[in-house]
């Protein structure tokens, strides 16, 4: 039984070895370095960047939200002081 699991961690060491010392793993790091100076160069935000920026836009749409929300109520407040300070002129 032991000669069995031996001889598959021997052929599993054998097959690492040769992806290893391949073409393909050369490839692969190649493919992955071509990739990530790609990416670099798009700009691109990782999603943490990005969930940070969602925030702060959520943030800033709700002051602008509230800042709306008062400008309406002072705007009413400024229309009922001119319509009392109006009085009608006697001719």
């Amino acid at each position: 039984m032991n000669t069995r699991n031996d001889f598959f961690s021997q052929l599993q060491q054998n097959l690492s070895d040769l992806i290893a010392n391949s073409p393909a793993a050369d490839l692969e790091k190649n493919v992955k370095a071509f990739m990530g100076q790609t990416f670099n160069r798009m700009d691109l935000l990782t999603r943490d960047e990005f969930d940070s920026q969602v925030a702060v836009l959520e943030r800033a749409l709700a002051r602008v939200a509230a800042l709306e929300q008062r400008v309406q109520e002072l705007e009413a407040q400024l229309g009922q002081k001119s319509s009392t300070d109006e009085k009608p002129t006697e001719s």
